[in-house]
């Protein structure tokens, strides 16, 4: 009886977005008196950071710290149109939306401060820190606080922007089939290396290696703990989930959290996630979507592991004991 150690890898590409009657998101941008910008959303934040990237994408388009943008994730009531927060579109969606929102507020921010500096506003830029400035002259200045101040105030001004993308409907050609279904497509390989146990059936996941290629990677610490948070997920999934029992009766399976496996700390491997960067063209600051790929790769790459370790095929989940105990036997006959 031995430990087998057994090496495996997957790969996957990954839709962005979806042909669903155009597929839109908006977004809405305004600037308080105190120079905070307040972008208003419907797009649900689930734990994926869209709050943070909406914000990034902000400050990116409006020259900003990024302390001064602040993220209001409404509801469909109140806040502007999104169809969902599905099929990985997150980031680009409403990346894309906000790109263009505070890039309409840009315009009337210098527009406004133009009129405070007494100045073209074409030869207007902003610094980063806080500042919009005379090109070349970096004495002749303004702050945002003092710039929001002035166009409620004095200028009766309204920094706001507006911005919506939409993914136009692609119908199928009828003689073809052919269609234009999402917006990009991501890419991701994970190489897996398990043990198994030929006397107990036990697998386990020693190390993931993920490179994943998503455009650019706008936040690359989240977009790591994104990978890796879904590669546990893809663990999870090929050896522990279950929600139809195999056995011959319901009775077995599990009814509460209590008794549906998933892993734990002990059961977590080493990781090692990489990003190859290809700006994708249409994407926000050349991002794609990452969401729901995650946890696809390290289900086949484990399964693909097992078989090299042992010579197991298994093509259904999860990849219990008993069904390596099983196909070892029948490797046996």
């Amino acid at each position: 009886m031995a430990k087998l150690r057994g090496r495996g890898y997957a790969s996957v590409n990954y839709p962005t977005g979806m042909n669903l009657g155009g597929d839109p998101s908006q977004a809405l941008i305004h600037a308080t008196t105190t120079g905070t910008f307040v972008i208003s959303l419907s797009s649900v934040d689930l734990g994926q950071g869209i709050k943070t990237i909406a914000a990034q994408c902000a400050a990116e388009t409006l020259g900003l710290p990024i302390e001064n943008v602040l993220v209001d994730t409404a509801d469909t009531d109140t806040g502007p149109h999104c169809m969902g927060t599905f099929a990985s579109r997150g980031t680009h969606r409403v990346g894309n939306a906000v790109i263009m929102a505070a890039a309409e507020a840009r315009g009337v921010m210098l527009a406004v401060a133009a009129e405070e500096l007494e100045v073209d506003a074409a030869d207007l830029e902003t610094d980063g820190t806080g500042f919009i400035r005379l090109k070349g002259a970096e004495e002749k200045r303004i702050h945002i606080t003092d710039l929001a101040l002035a166009a409620h105030f004095k200028h009766g001004r309204t920094i706001s922007g507006r911005g919506i993308y939409l993914k136009e409907p692609s119908a199928p050609v009828p003689e073809t089939g052919e269609m234009d279904p999402d917006s990009c497509q991501a890419h991701a390989c994970t190489a897996a290396v398990v043990e198994v146990d030929d006397e107990t059936g036990v697998v386990e996941v020693l190390e993931l290696y993920n490179a994943y290629e998503i455009g650019r990677a706008l936040n690359p610490a989240m977009a790591t703990q994104q990978v890796e948070g879904g590669a546990w997920m893809g663990v999870s999934h090929a050896l522990f989930e279950t929600t139809e029992p195999y056995y011959p009766w319901r009775d077995h399976g599990p009814r509460d959290f209590a008794g549906y496996l998933m892993p734990g700390p002990a059961d977590i491997p080493v990781q090692y996630s990489l990003f190859l960067e290809r700006p994708a063209a249409n994407g926000p600051y050349g991002a794609k979507g990452i969401g729901e790929m995650t946890a696809n790769a390290p289900i086949p790459a484990i399964a693909n592991a097992i078989f090299d370790a042992c010579g197991v095929r298994l093509d259904s989940m999860p990849f219990t004991p008993e069904r390596v105990l099983r196909g070892l036997d029948a490797l046996r006959g």
